[in-house]
């Protein structure tokens, strides 16, 4: 088996483990996909285990995101001679699609936004932090976190390109494309949201200052 394919399908794997179905199998007894909105990411799991559960799995979602592209991107079994930037996109992209369709839950998991964080900090650290900045802005004036999800992942192909432009960061098109199949990836796993946040149904958090 080709350096590309054990890169792909380990990071897959990585992005598969389902972290809020164990830990609410294990701690709590039930499935979380049964409670709260149904998902299996870490907004469901705030709501639904408490935030100390909820906070644990959302960092080990955003691990999973940076170890596939950190860490997993640089296996090598034989010759593969391309950009390593390219193998990480690859890597990442792989966990992220592991986590929003997770093979050891039968394809329903998450809605990929802590694994694409974790893979964002990695290759964009300066854009995934002022996309952070605009989750949290977002999130205290609205408290809706799909919400803040949708606009952060939207910001991030608008600031690779701010950055290029203002401070002539280096960003090539293959990083540009990500980014904005990303978003797109973002806004399509919450679109049961979008739906309820036009009826005015969508769940809020409590007030945050």
């Amino acid at each position: 088996m080709s350096s590309l394919l054990i890169i792909i399908l380990l990071s897959y794997l990585a992005g598969s483990i389902p972290t809020s179905i164990i830990f609410s199998k294990i701690f709590f007894g039930y499935d979380i996909r049964d409670r709260g909105s149904g998902n299996a990411g870490g907004t469901n799991a705030f709501r639904v285990m408490g935030w100390k559960t909820g906070l644990t799995v959302t960092v080990i979602d955003v691990a999973k995101g940076v170890v596939a592209t950190l860490l997993i991107s640089q296996i090598r079994m034989g010759d593969l001679s391309w950009d390593h930037i390219y193998l990480q996109m690859i890597a990442g992209t792989s966990a992220v699609a592991g986590h929003v369709w997770t093979i050891f839950a039968g394809f329903r998991g998450g809605k990929g936004v802590g694994t694409a964080s974790g893979m964002l900090f990695v290759l964009y650290p300066v854009a995934a932090l002022i996309c952070l900045a605009v989750f949290f802005i977002v999130l205290v004036f609205s408290r809706y976190v799909s919400l803040s999800s949708m606009s952060a992942a939207i910001t991030l192909p608008l600031t690779l390109i701010m950055l290029n432009v203002l401070f002539n960061m280096t960003l090539s098109p293959p990083l540009l494309i990500l980014a904005v199949l990303l978003a797109l990836l973002i806004v399509y796993t919450h679109r049961g949201n979008i739906q309820r946040l036009m009826h005015g149904t969508e769940n809020r958090i409590g007030k945050i200052f």
